[in-house]
């Protein structure tokens, strides 16, 4: 357990480092946060922090950086997530108010997120029912086609035909039964996710024509709003990279793919109650986004719960991202609700 003095020391070494992406002194932090105790303190205290893993000691430096796990103790026992000022208040409700429908309301709460937080912005549609899958069929209309029927529970029927030469009446009978047990009582959005390791149970053999019906299946689920997540602000991404620790190219790759972001929203929406989740490092299920925080939060009602955040690197301002994924989560549902 560390004591309120080692506490300060993390909580200036993690301000210190996001604001100057630079490794921090002891000297610094005694002259800038007024600790009241002597460098050498300081310095033995940072040597305890960094044998209990809160920072690291890069190459040859002097100074020191917060861990991962360094991070996910500022957040939840140090950092006080700050309220936003009266100015960024009124420019959410300027900005939203001229929405005129839910593309537009989307569209508009991405790009605020990203401009108030200077990262990634990533944002659900909305969950405008609490419909899920009530059957899917697999039916063989020729020795090369075969039409996939998917039945929701509010009596929506959609239907996509593909073309699959060489399918068996035993491999559709496969697909159906697997598919049924993964995806019926589903939403379309768990679906989609439960869906991206599906192709992993099939051999070399069938696995192109399952790939084919999961995409099938993935095309009727995507009409589905809910299914979809927009992206915006990459570049603001791009200009961390160096402080990422690796090759930014994963993680750009990974914001373009549907499925990764709804499995990274889910994990703050999963419950289906309202919250503020923050994934740090090694934390997200994903290995693209291990190098990133990713800050979620949920937002609409108890008839349907859909998720929007920011991706950013670990050395985002935990405080003022928190403070910005949280009111503008807020605003949106109130502002879903009472249009």
């Amino acid at each position: 357990m560390l004591d309120d003095r080692k506490l300060d020391v993390l909580k200036a070494i993690v301000t210190d480092y996001v604001s100057s992406r630079e490794p921090v002194g002891s000297k610094a932090l005694v002259e800038r946060h007024g600790l009241h105790v002597s460098p050498a303190t300081v310095r033995n205290d940072m040597a305890a922090l960094e044998e209990e893993g809160y920072i690291s000691h890069p190459h040859t430096s002097a100074g020191r950086i917060p861990t991962d796990k360094g991070y996910r103790l500022f957040v939840d026992r140090i950092a006080t997530v700050k309220p936003l000022s009266g100015p960024e208040r009124r420019a959410i409700a300027s900005f939203m108010n001229g929405a005129v429908d839910i593309d537009d309301i989307v569209t508009r709460t991405v790009r605020l997120l990203a401009q108030i937080t200077h990262q990634v912005a990533i944002m659900q549609y909305p969950v405008a029912s609490s419909s899920s899958i009530r059957h899917l069929e697999l039916v063989g209309l020729s020795a090369d086609r075969v039409l996939i029927v998917l039945i929701t529970s509010t009596g929506a029927v959609e239907q996509r035909t593909l073309e699959l030469p060489g399918h068996t009446e035993d491999l559709l009978a496969r697909l159906r039964n697997r598919l049924n047990q993964l995806l019926v009582g589903r939403t379309p959005a768990e679906s989609a996710d439960l869906l991206s390791g599906f192709l992993e149970e099939f051999d070399p053999t069938t696995r192109p024509m399952a790939a084919s019906v999961t995409a099938g299946v993935l095309e009727i689920l995507s009409a589905d709003p809910s299914a979809r997540v927009l992206v915006s602000g990459v570049p603001n991404l791009t200009r961390f990279g160096p402080t990422l620790h690796t090759s930014i190219q994963p993680v750009l790759e990974a914001l373009e793919e549907q499925v990764v972001l709804l499995r990274l929203l889910g994990d703050a929406t999963s419950d289906g109650s309202a919250g503020l989740t923050v994934r740090i490092g090694s934390e997200n299920s994903d290995e693209n986004f291990q190098s990133t925080s990713v800050v979620v939060s949920t937002y609409g009602d108890d008839g349907g719960r859909s998720g929007l955040g920011v991706v950013g690197p670990t050395l985002m301002d935990y405080p003022s991202t928190m403070a910005g994924v949280r009111a503008i989560a807020r605003y949106v549902g109130r502002f879903l609700a009472e249009g």
